[in-house]
Order: structure tokens, then C-alpha cells, then sequence
């Protein structure tokens, strides 16, 4: 097996979180390594030193980006492997000219969002975080009216972006005894979804026809705003919105506006912007969850999407082909 050399390009924090004893006898059996063996930047003098030689860059959060002049530096470059989810702040245009290979944790980082997403949907059928916010100011209100049905049966549950993400919230969802499931992705197989235990429909139908309807679209120009005042419109009375994938899919306004009128309910883990103003009346409103940003990846859980891409730089020590690469194409309908 080969041992390519190999540079770590992340932040120091990101570095600290996922790689921790274990992480770093692993990275010592497949690769060469030298010093420094962690950058933050690649413009220092000892940083340039080292890609005169590396074969590998194992980037992360905080990773600089590979621009022409990196990539000038780096003459024996012939992969980059992430250990994070989307590669869009890392890669270039120079990055795909060169035919460097490019992976990512994608699939790693999805367990822990679907894990959120699929508690945020328990929660939210029986209005706990709702609930929670009522007891702070009515402590002597213990009464379970006036929020609707109470229950995690017999509810019709929307997907929206089959996903990794959304993949395995309806697989997770088998554990309830709902309705049903329905999914819109406009590049979903019918029959995986089937598999997977849902239905493939429009998005109109996902909205109008789901109690809880859970989000899980890339960011993309075609995703601006993709739920605004006219697919909000279309959720029933009292019906959930959950936003665990990227604020920018959500017209902020919009859902303000129905929130305020306390028509719908909301979990939100992300926001347009993030974070919110101060002055959000989404922070106020007793039908709405904010979270900042926590659905991810965090703590011990960053250290297996260092394991994936350790499974990636096994993979390419051995000649044999990625589990997750990354193209110029694929990126563009994905995050």
C-alpha cells in the first residue's frame, strides 16, 4: 500500500475537535507525514515547504482555500480529501482543471442531522418545545389545550430534498406509525423512494398535505426562497415547518408573517440570516424553535466524518475508488 504524504489544511479548533489519539495512529499508518503536520493557512513559508512535497490535503472547517497560487505550490497534489460536508468554500475552478480527486464526509455529517431532524419531528407532534415556552410565562398552566392534536400517530409527515439527510429521516421515521411519508425531490428515484418508505410527489402536495413537513434542500440559486409566502400558504392550520438544511431556503419574511399570525409552527436550526437580527420577532413567538445551528456535526461527533475521510485516504493509499467523491457536476445540484 502506498503512503502518500499528507497535510492537514483546517482551522486550529477544527483540528483540536477531530482528531484526537486515535485519529492520529490511524493518519501515521496510511500516510508520511511531516511538520508542521496542521496548517491553518497555506501562505506561511513552512506551510509552502510542505506542499512542495504532499500528495494528499485532508481540509476541514477553517480550511483556506485552493486557489491558483496554492495549487501553483503543490506541483505532487493529486487529491483532496474533506473531512466536512459540502467542499464549496475549499475548492476552485483549479482544483477541477488540475482533475484532482475531491471527496467528502457528507454522509458522516447527515447521521447527526438526521438524528435532530428526527427528534424535532417527535417533539413537535406533541408541541413539547411549544409547551416549554408557555411554561416560562404561565408557570401555573399546566393545561395540554389550545396547541391541537397531541401525537406522534396517524400524522402525515413532508420531505422535502431526498437527500442523505432526508434519505435517512424517512428511514428513521418507520420507528412511528404515521400516515404517511411524502417526499419531494425533483431528482429522486420514484422506486427509492418507495424503498425507503415514502412517496415521490410535488412539493404543493408535500405542503398542503403534511403536518410536519422537515426540510432538507441543498443551497442553490434554484433553492432561493424555494418555501415562500405562497408554498406557506399552503400548509394547513397548525402544521409544523422544520428547517435543519440552509436558511436561504426559506422566505424569513413570510414565515414571520405566519408565524406572528400563529397560524403554523416552526423548528428552525438555521435562518436567512444567520444569525437572526435582534430584533426577530421569531425569537419572541411562543410557536417557534430556535436553534443555532447545532443539527450537525459537533463534539465527538465531527470524529467520524474524520473516520470517513480516513476510510477516503485508505481508499486511495490502496488504488481503489472513493465511496464519496466529488465532481465539478455534482456539485452543482448538491451542497
Amino acid at each position: 500500500m502506498n503512503r502518500p504524504e499528507v497535510l492537514l489544511a483546517m482551522s486550529d479548533a477544527t483540528y483540536r475537535t477531530q482528531f484526537g489519539p486515535a485519529e492520529h495512529a490511524r493518519l501515521s499508518e496510511l500516510a508520511g507525514l511531516g511538520e508542521p503536520l496542521q496548517v491553518a493557512s497555506l501562505d506561511q513559508p513552512a506551510a509552502r515547504e510542505r506542499l512542495a512535497d504532499v500528495e494528499v490535503l485532508l481540509t476541514s472547517w477553517g480550511a483556506p482555500e485552493l486557489t491558483a497560487d496554492v495549487l501553483d505550490a503543490a506541483p505532487g497534489l493529486r487529491a483532496v480529501i474533506h473531512c466536512a460536508g459540502t467542499v464549496k468554500p475549499v475548492v476552485t475552478e483549479g482544483v477541477w482543471e488540475r482533475d484532482l480527486l475531491v471527496t467528502n464526509a457528507v454522509d458522516a455529517n447527515a447521521v447527526p442531522v438526521a438524528e435532530f431532524t428526527f427528534a424535532a419531528i417527535v417533539m413537535a407532534g406533541k408541541r413539547a418545545p411549544f409547551f416549554a415556552a408557555r411554561a416560562r410565562t404561565a408557570r401555573d398552566d399546566w393545561s395540554v389545550d389550545g396547541l391541537g392534536d397531541l401525537s406522534n400517530r396517524d400524522r402525515t409527515i413532508g420531505i422535502v430534498g431526498f437527500s442523505r439527510t432526508g434519505r435517512r429521516v424517512v428511514e428513521r421515521l418507520a420507528a412511528l406509525e404515521t400516515r404517511e411519508v411524502l417526499v419531494s425531490d425533483p431528482y429522486a428515484d420514484r422506486d427509492e423512494v418507495k424503498a425507503a418508505g415514502a412517496r415521490l410527489t410535488g412539493l404543493d402536495e408535500v405542503l398542503a398535505a403534511s403536518d410536519i413537513t422537515s426540510l432538507h434542500a441543498p443551497a442553490l440559486p434554484s433553492t432561493r426562497h424555494l418555501i415562500g409566502a405562497r408554498e406557506l400558504a399552503l400548509m394547513p392550520d397548525g402544521a409544523t415547518l422544520i428547517n435543519t438544511a440552509r436558511g436561504m431556503v426559506v422566505d424569513t419574511a413570510a414565515l414571520e408573517a405566519e408565524c406572528e399570525a400563529m397560524r403554523l409552527f416552526a423548528i428552525l436550526d438555521v435562518t436567512d440570516p444567520e444569525p437572526l437580527p435582534a430584533d426577530s420577532a421569531l425569537y419572541d413567538l411562543p410557536n417557534v424553535m430556535v436553534t443555532p445551528h447545532i443539527a450537525g456535526s459537533l463534539g465527538t461527533e465531527t470524529r467520524r466524518m474524520t473516520s470517513s475521510a480516513l476510510d477516503e485516504l485508505e481508499r486511495y493509499a490502496r488504488g481503489e475508488d472513493p465511496l464519496s467523491p466529488v465532481t465539478r457536476e455534482s456539485l452543482e445540484t448538491s451542497a
